[in-house]
């Protein structure tokens, strides 16, 4: 039997979607139809996110729980339309070879990637410039990933901290869920050093892990990790992505990696109080806007590595 079809035009664009019925969340009945809806829908405060920064896949084909593969380089499948920066790999299993990797700046390309069953978006910290090349970084993010029995809810008191730190040190912390346990904690910078993020988040880790030595850790061994909050810092590196803001993830409910409020965070006392699904999200946004939307507005100079 031939896999369903169907043409539609997106922003100018002619697209073919395909198995609109196929079930990409099983526990929920989430079907990429739902996917492409969603994607859509929350275009208007996705893509401001997306705008000029390479953008890694993680895709589902056959739905989660079934297998997934990271994709950077569209060159083989992309339409000619969807615009794409071609950048040295600079990742640790990269050899310096050049990748063709997708820039989701508007609609239609949002919804091709949908339609590739590219659940998750991520991106660098840093943007493409008009010549195609790597500008410096313009946000810093703290991952801060739980370790069992840890939760989110000790990510939530790891994160008031780091609020505290940062904010003395003049920048304005912005949090998110990472929409699988964890929380993100971003600020918008400027700086002219790529690895000035690096040391500065390495530095302000580690004095995390000094003075809350029962909470904290900001080694990646997992080992160290059992009860404690990991403050990955790395994800400054250039070579290194994180997950967007509103992207869904490859959990078994559609969970979306949602900005949230300090009140929120100060409140959090049991992991289900940041568990925030696709339609959870929408209802946010229309009630909210765009939480984050004050990353760009509030960039300042990076101050120096935190003691």
């Amino acid at each position: 039997m031939a896999e369903d079809r169907v043409t539609v035009e997106v922003g100018g664009q002619r697209l073919t979607l395909s198995n609109l019925d196929k079930v990409l969340y099983p526990a929920e009945g989430f079907t990429k139809a739902a996917v492409i809806t969603y994607y859509t829908r929350i275009a208007p405060v996705l893509l401001p996110h997306l705008k000029h920064r390479p953008v890694t896949f993680v895709r589902y084909p056959d739905g989660v729980g079934s297998g997934q593969f990271f994709e950077k380089d569209v060159s083989r499948h992309a339409p000619g339309w969807v615009r794409t920066a071609r950048l040295d790999s600079i990742g640790s299993r990269g050899r310096g070879e050049e990748i063709d990797y997708p820039l989701l700046d508007d609609l239609p390309a949002l919804v091709w990637a949908a339609n590739l069953a590219a659940l998750e978006l991520h991106v660098p910290q840093w943007t493409t410039g008009r010549d195609g090349h790597r500008q410096p970084p313009d946000r810093l993010v703290f991952d801060l990933d739980p370790g069992s029995p840890a939760t989110i809810v000790e990510c939530c008191r790891a994160a008031e901290r780091l609020h505290d730190i940062l904010a003395e040190d003049g920048l304005t912390p912005l949090p998110k869920t990472s929409g699988s346990k964890g929380l993100q904690v971003y600020c918008g910078v400027r700086t002219r050093r790529p690895e000035r993020t690096s040391e500065y988040a390495r530095a302000l880790a580690g004095r995390l892990a000094r003075e809350t030595p029962d909470l904290v850790t900001a080694r990646m061994t997992k080992s160290l990790r059992t009860g404690k909050i990991f403050v990955d810092w790395s994800q400054n590196n250039p070579a290194k992505t994180t997950v967007a803001p509103y992207s869904l993830r490859g959990r078994e409910r559609p969970t979306v990696s949602t900005p949230v409020t300090w009140d929120e965070v100060r409140a959090c006392r049991h992991p289900d109080d940041l568990v925030f699904t696709a339609a959870d999200v929408l209802d946010r946004v229309e009630e909210n806007g765009d939480l984050f939307a004050g990353l760009a507005e509030t960039r300042v100079a990076l101050p120096s590595p935190a003691r």
